[in-house]
This record gives C-alpha cells, sequence and structure tokens, in this order.
C-alpha cells in the first residue's frame, strides 16, 4: 500500500509540473537541490520517498499549508536530484521510507550573485549567478509518514537585482517574438538602441557578452526567441575584463533546455515587408546525457528613407542636399547544438557550437544636388548615385566548459574556452551619373566605383575560476581566477576604378589591407562577506595587454605593450528593514585605443569619410562610482533607484582636421585624439508593479548630464547638456488567453554619442563626422503587440506585433565643425507589422524520477539555504 501511495503521488506531481509549463508566465527550470539519503548508521537508502513542498497562504481559510511540487524515489546509491524548482522561496524537503520516520529539512534556493554557471553558462570575464543547494547526507530514524497532494504555481520575476549586475526576464516578451537581439534590448530597462542598432546604456556602448563570453555576434544575428535573459551590468566588478571604458556590459543569456524526455518548439512568421522568420528547438535527456538544438531563419527588406543638408568649409564654400532611399534585403540563419554530460553530481562536461551564415543585397538610390559658392558665382550640379552591394558573413562559436563542486557546500573549480570567428565578403559597386542640368536631363558624365572588402576577426578565451567559501557558516567567499584573451583581426579592402568599358583600376588611395593581434592577460582575487545584513565585496584585478599588426599595402609593422594595471572594485549592501537595500559600489575602468586608432595610415576609400589613425593615443581610464536604493513590496513589486557618476582621463574621441590630399585638394580628414577628460552624471529610476493578476507594468527613466572637455583640441568643448531616456512596458493578460505588450520609449535632446563604432571591425564610418560637437534632437516611439494561446496546455500561440506604431522614430542629428555643419535625419521600418506561430511539444519520460538530473538551466546552479 505504502509503495502504491508513493507511485500515487509521484505521477500526480509529474502530471502538475509537466502541466504547469504549458500555462502563460510559468518559470523557467532554474531552482536545483540535490542530496544522499541514510539511515543512522551511513548506509545508502534506495526507493526511499523524496518530497519537495512549498509553503503558501490558503486563499480562502487565509492560513499557512504545505503544497507538493515535486517527487522521486532516490536511487540504490540514495542520492536524489530536484530541478524545476522555485527560488527565494521556502522549501521543505521531506524524506521517508518503510521503516523510518518522515525527516523534514527546511531550505531556500536563494540566487547567489558571482558564482560561475555550470558548464556553458561558466564566464570568463566573471561568473554568472546560480541555484542550488546541495543538501548533503540526510540520515531517517524509524517509523512512517505520509501526506496528500497539493499544487503550486510560481512567476519568474521581471527583474532581479544582485551585488553587481540587474537580471532581468525577457523569454515572456511578446512584442519581440519573430525579431532579432536588437528587438529585445528595446524592451530591456537602462537600454536605448538607435535607427543603426547601436546599443546604449547610460549614454555609453557597452560590451556585449553571450552566456558570459565576448562575442563576434551582432545582436541582429541573434534570434530574439533563443533570449531567456539579460543581464545589465552598469558598473561591473573587478572580476569582469577591465576593457571596455567602464561602459558597461550587457551579458545575453541564451535559454537552455535540460529537462528530461524530449520537448521542443517551432514557429513561422512574416512581417509586412514579406520577411518571413523560423524558428526550431528541439531537446532530449536522457540519464547523464542532455542535447540541445536550435536552428532559425530570418529573412530581412528593411527600409530607411533619409535626408541630408551639409554646408563644409573649406577653398570654397559647399552647399550639399542629398535624399537616400535605402533597401537591405537578405537573410540570415542561426544554429546552435549543445552537450551536457553529467558526470556525477559534482561534475558536469559541457560544449555548445553556434553556426551563423548570412547574405545581403543592400541598396541605394541618393539623389544629390550640390552648390557651390565661389568669390563670383555660384555653381549648381545635380547628380544620382546608385549603391548596389553584396555582403555575405559567416560566423563560428564554440565553446567547452568543465565545472566540479566540492564536497563542501559553494565550493566549486571551473574552466572553461571559447571561440568566436567571422569571415565577411562585401561587393560595393556606386554608380554616378551627373547631370548637365536639372534632375532627369542629359547626363554629362558618369563614374564608376567598386570596393571589394574581407574582413575576418577572431576571439580566442580561456579562463579558470575557483570559490572557496570560508568561515563557519561559510558567510565569507574567496574568490580567484585567470583569464588569457587573444583577439585577431585581418582586413582586406580594395577600391577599383571602372572606365566606359568595364575595365578596372586599382586606386592606391582606396586600398587599406592589414592584420593584427591583440593580447589580453588577466587575474583576480574577490573576498566577499556578510555582517548581519551588512555585506561587502572587496576585488583587485590585474591586466597587461600588447598588440601588433601590420599594415600590408605599406609594409609597415606596428606593435605597443602596455604594462600591468591594477582595476580594484569594491560593493557595500546594507539591509534594512521593510525589504529596503543600500548599494554602494566603485571600479575603475581602462579602454585601450584599437589598431585602426593608432595606424598613421589616410584612407581615401571613402571621400565623404577620409580616416587617419593617431599613434599618439593613449589608454582612457574611467572611474566609476554608483549609489542604489531598492525597495521590494508585496507581490513582487520592486523599486530601484540609482545615483551614478563616471569621470574618464584622456577620453579617446573623434576629431575632425582639414589637410590635403596626393593631389593638392584640401579635404576634411576624420582622426582620434585625448580629449583632457570627461564626465558623466545621472540618476535611474527603475519600477516593476503587478498591478493586478491581469496588468503589470515597468518604467525606466534615466536622467543624466554628460560633458566633454576639449581644451587641449583645435576646438571648444561643447556645453553640458542635461537629457533624460524613459521606457515604459505595459502587459495586460485578457480572457480567452489573450495578452497584450504595450512598450513606449522617449530620448530628450541629448550630445551625440562618442565611438559609436567600438565593435565595428575595419575602418569606422559615420554620417557624424565629430563626436565633440554636435547633438541628436527629441524622439518617441510605440511598439505594441498582441498575442492568442490556444490547443491544450496553451501549446500554440499566435502574435501579431508592430513597431513604430506611429512613424515617430526619426533619427534627427545636427553636428558641426570649424569645417562643416550639418543636419541629417532618418526613419527606418516605420509600422512594420509582424505575425508569428509558435506551437510548443515535448513528451515528459515517467523514468524521470529514476535518473540523475544534474544540471539547472537558464542562469546558473549554485546557491545557498535559510534554515
Amino acid at each position: 500500500m505504502r509503495k502504491i501511495t508513493t507511485i500515487f503521488l509521484l505521477l500526480t506531481c509529474t502530471l502538475i509540473s509537466f502541466a504547469q509549463q504549458g500555462k502563460q508566465g510559468a518559470p523557467p527550470a532554474i531552482g536545483r537541490a540535490y542530496g544522499k539519503v541514510t539511515d543512522s548508521s551511513g548506509l545508502a537508502i534506495g526507493q526511499a520517498s523524496a518530497l519537495i513542498l512549498k509553503s503558501v497562504t490558503d486563499t480562502s481559510t487565509k492560513k499557512k499549508k504545505l503544497v507538493l511540487i515535486k517527487g522521486m524515489e532516490t536511487k540504490t546509491s540514495g542520492e536524489f536530484n530536484f530541478e524545476d524548482l522555485p527560488i527565494a522561496s521556502q522549501l521543505v524537503l521531506r524524506v521517508s521510507a518503510t521503516g523510518y520516520k518522515p525527516h523534514d529539512e527546511n531550505f531556500m534556493i536563494i540566487p547567489a550573485a558571482d558564482k560561475p554557471a555550470a558548464g556553458s553558462t561558466s564566464s570568463p570575464y566573471g561568473n554568472i549567478p546560480s541555484f542550488s543547494k546541495d543538501m548533503g547526507a540526510v540520515k531517517l530514524e524509524a517509523d512512517v509518514k505520509t501526506m496528500g497532494t497539493v499544487v503550486v504555481t510560481a512567476k519568474t520575476p521581471t527583474m532581479k537585482l544582485e551585488m553587481d549586475k540587474k537580471v532581468f526576464n525577457v523569454a515572456n516578451n511578446i512584442v519581440s517574438a519573430g525579431g532579432t537581439g536588437l528587438d529585445v534590448m528595446r524592451n530591456v530597462p537602462s537600454v536605448n538602441v538607435d535607427i543603426d542598432g547601436n546599443v546604449m546604456l547610460r549614454g555609453a556602448t557597452p560590451t556585449i557578452f553571450v552566456d558570459g563570453r565576448p562575442t563576434t555576434l551582432s545582436l541582429d544575428q541573434i534570434p530574439a526567441d533563443a533570449i531567456e535573459s539579460v543581464e545589465v551590468m552598469t558598473n561591473p566588478s573587478a572580476k569582469y575584463d577591465a576593457s571596455g571604458g567602464g561602459a558597461g556590459i550587457l551579458n545575453i543569456i541564451l535559454k537552455k533546455n535540460r529537462k528530461q524526455g524530449y520537448n521542443g518548439s517551432i514557429s513561422v512568421g512574416m512581417d509586412s515587408h514579406g520577411a518571413p522568420n523560423a524558428l526550431v528547438g528541439l531537446n532530449a535527456r536522457q540519464g547523464k546525457i542532455n542535447i540541445s538544438a536550435n536552428g532559425m531563419y530570418n529573412g530581412m527588406n528593411g527600409k530607411t528613407t533619409g535626408n541630408t543638408d551639409r554646408f563644409t568649409y573649406l577653398n570654397d564654400t559647399t552647399h550639399l542636399l542629398q535624399q537616400d532611399l535605402s533597401r537591405n534585403k537578405g537573410h540570415f540563419m542561426f544554429g546552435q547544438i549543445g552537450v551536457d554530460y553529467f558526470v556525477s553530481n559534482k561534475t558536469t562536461l559541457s560544449a555548445s557550437y553556434i553556426k551563423v551564415h548570412g547574405s545581403f543585397t543592400p541598396t541605394e538610390v541618393s539623389n544629390i544636388q550640390t552648390d557651390t559658392v565661389g568669390s563670383v558665382n555660384t555653381l549648381t550640379s545635380y547628380s544620382l548615385r546608385n549603391s548596389n552591394s553584396k555582403r555575405e558573413f559567416d560566423v563560428n562559436g564554440a565553446q567547452a566548459g568543465l565545472k566540479h563542486l566540492f564536497a563542501k557546500e559553494g565550493e566549486q573549480l571551473t574552466a572553461d574556452a571559447s571561440y568566436f570567428g567571422v569571415t565577411s565578403h562585401s561587393d560595393a559597386f556606386y554608380t554616378t551619373d551627373y547631370y548637365t542640368g536639372l534632375p532627369g536631363s542629359a547626363i554629362g558624365s558618369t563614374t564608376m566605383q567598386e570596393v571589394l572588402g574581407t574582413a575576418s576577426p577572431a576571439f580566442f578565451t580561456v579562463q579558470t575560476d575557483y570559490t572557496d567559501p570560508l568561515g563557519k557558516n561559510h558567510k565569507s567567499k574567496l574568490e580567484a581566477g585567470l583569464r588569457t584573451s587573444i583577439q585577431k583581426l585581418s582586413n582586406y579592402n580594395n577600391t577599383y576604378d571602372l572606365d566606359a568599358k568595364g575595365d578596372t583600376t586599382l586606386e592606391p588611395l582606396g586600398t587599406s589591407n592589414y592584420k593584427s593581434t591583440a593580447r589580453v592577460y588577466a587575474a583576480y582575487l574577490n573576498f566577499s562577506s556578510t555582517i548581519g545584513n551588512f555585506g561587502y565585496s572587496l576585488g583587485l584585478r590585474a591586466e597587461s595587454s600588447n598588440y601588433s599588426g601590420d599594415l600590408l599595402n605599406t609594409g609597415q609593422h606596428f606593435s605597443n605593450t602596455y604594462p600591468v594595471s591594477l582595476f580594484p572594485s569594491i560593493f557595500l549592501s546594507q539591509k534594512l528593514k521593510h525589504d529596503q537595500e543600500l548599494q554602494i559600489s566603485a571600479t575603475r575602468k581602462v579602454s585601450r585605443p584599437g589598431f585602426f586608432q593608432l595606424i598613421p595610415y589616410t584612407d581615401y576609400s571613402d571621400t565623404l569619410n577620409i580616416t587617419r589613425g593617431n599613434p599618439a593615443l593613449v589608454p582612457q581610464f574611467t572611474s566609476s562610482f554608483e549609489f542604489s536604493y531598492m525597495k521590494t513590496f508585496p507581490h513582487s513589486n520592486t523599486l530601484l533607484l540609482s545615483a551614478y557618476y563616471k569621470y574618464t582621463s584622456n577620453l579617446i574621441t573623434r576629431y575632425q582636421d582639414s589637410g590635403s590630399n596626393p593631389v593638392g585638394e584640401r579635404v576634411l580628414i576624420n582622426t582620434y585624439e585625448n580629449a583632457n577628460n570627461a564626465y558623466t552624471v545621472g540618476g535611474e529610476l527603475t519600477s516593476t508593479d503587478n498591478i493586478t493578476k491581469w496588468w503589470d507594468i515597468t518604467l525606466n527613466v534615466n536622467v543624466y548630464n554628460s560633458h566633454i572637455n576639449t581644451d587641449n583640441l583645435k576646438q571648444p568643448s561643447q556645453p553640458a547638456l542635461w537629457s533624460w531616456f524613459g521606457k515604459f512596458n505595459s502587459n495586460f493578460k485578457l480572457p480567452a488567453n489573450f495578452s497584450i505588450q504595450l512598450t513606449t520609449i522617449y530620448q530628450s535632446k541629448t550630445n551625440l554619442p562618442v565611438n559609436q563604432n567600438n565593435n565595428q571591425f575595419g575602418p569606422p564610418g559615420s554620417n557624424t563626422q565629430s563626436s565633440s560637437q554636435g547633438y541628436i534632437k527629441s524622439f518617441y516611439g510605440v511598439d505594441i503587440a498582441v498575442k492568442k494561446t490556444f490547443l491544450k496546455n496553451n501549446a500554440a500561440s499566435l502574435t501579431v506585433s508592430m513597431t513604430d506604431i506611429f512613424r515617430t522614430r526619426w533619427s534627427d542629428q545636427y553636428s558641426q565643425s570649424a569645417y562643416f555643419s550639418q543636419e541629417y535625419d532618418r526613419l527606418k521600418d516605420p509600422q512594420l507589422l509582424r505575425v508569428v506561430f509558435a506551437y510548443r511539444f515535448g513528451k515528459m519520460d515517467l523514468n524521470l524520477f529514476k535518473r540523475k538530473n544534474m544540471n539547472s538551466q537558464g542562469m546558473g546552479d549554485a546557491g545557498q539555504s535559510l534554515q
């Protein structure tokens, strides 16, 4: 009878947990608890009943009761392992066996910031938070008691605050369904995305990680439906790479499915420009082996309109009026496969491979009017420029990792290696017709030019981390790590002039061929501890770096070595009464000049954007300070207030000067200089509110002031400007399984950002010639999505979304220097409608309770308990 009751409990628990995954808003599997059941002498007890219960308040009686959420039988070795457990909830492990007393053990799985996640999510730049509990040996005495069955539901919080990061759950974001990582970022608080896909975090360009590693992937090459969460680190600790100049880190956590049995999902969609998208995800888990695979196809047919009004002041004054119509047709395909081998309850091996292929045929038609104002008269000319390009790229990424948990709770060792490489090819053909009179009149002359380019950037990273809890109650923790990172880049860019017969002539001034290698070696030590409700973390990172490169078309060799620099970090936290917490942090970061910024070579391949490096550049150092207050209200509502200040010495900024080209004509040359210094000061509010069971909102407002001191250059400093950025997300759950998401953003007038092209490989190009002078006019945008779920367990869904529904997301920039003034505006893909159908399928293997479930998914798997 006892065995029949146990089997009934187990089957009931299985069906409940499987059904809950079909409901909208069901939490991902991120909690884990494991251990071993023994008798008083330490001998293993097999086929014991192990149950996980949660304390909840009965809505009718208002009394506390225990509800069953998981159950299993122990193996013959006495081992048990639970996955998919709710975090930050009071749980009870109840173990019983024939002839023994039932044993209850209270525990809570709390996200332990800074511990690396298992295998593939272990980070060489820092450690992803984790959620597991080693219950150790659970000893039983005589006698048996049984219990009834009940049900539990939970909801993953939208935002989670940790010591050095904010984690935003985006898995249920419906506005970005069928889109890319850029669509996801448009809905993440604190993050702003401009018309070109440049991502800004508090006015600066952050470093992008994927699963804690540097990547050559751009955000528009990552499918939105493959992203589980986004970690926003505005002030990363010493455990993370010091490079980036204090701009922060955005760490994209890809979805990982490690549930027993097999399951998966498919989705197909189309947008109003006729671009299709499709996604397939599959997962299989048997015993100690887990295999997951994802594939995606995303078509593109983007449309951008733009206008340029520019005055250039050289020998003569030139006034240019230009109207552009750009189309970007093409597609990219994303594939990912991962394997996890659970060697034991203590050791996990993981490996994954990512493949991305893209092919695009962008075109642009430009109508140009040029007025040359001379000393006597004004000469007006009209021309039509057609740009037809082909661009292909292939991305290959591989990751391998090991994680071992020691007998002491929280002690662990990780080691991993990663590689990301890209090979891209481009072929751009430009034809310019010069009219004899007004547009549409006879063509007086035609010029033709072709630019062929190949770029091959690659990242290699090797990292190992060790964590050792200290003290009787493990309230202190010592962490140490080593990392080696190597970045290789080769770039070939050749420009050819074509005559009327189509014969080509290589243009020496338009040739830019080079290769470079940059190396960074790092070690860090971090100590953290708690004293009552006070917590602190002290870190120190040491980095040395060097680079070498060759300019192949001139035979020049360049190299430099930067000595060891130290980068301290300090984080303090104080928990107050009534679920309140204060945090203070201070860090030091560096941004080293890139190879192309340093080489003293003038690139004339684009006559509208002539560039030259500056070998006199030195690294810029940034000191960042942040103060935060967080209040948690009932129903998981949160309020986060932050104040921040950043000071940068020797800021690397784009700078414009005049010069002469080889034929003696005066031209504008874009180069780089170290400005004296710069600062940014601001305050940020982030609030998540579950107003009712069917309505929740997220509000983010960032008010900031920035200033660049260019007194050492040949131009005055730009006045400091107070600006603000706001983002509002609202989610509605309606009857009949309908849901609606509304997103609104507003950007006030703000200074032009500095160095938007940090992640671009090859010569940087920009219509904004100087970052030190100019501004972006205010704009706003509204996106909306409606989702309907249906079929059994809501396995199917249909999502309809529209971006920029009021056609207001214009990018209107004004820039000026002593040599030019320009206004430039564009609008990209307004009122883009997208329809996506998705279907989830799967089969739960009932042998689940006789297998060893090793690892959790998502953001990690190590934690601590509250007794």
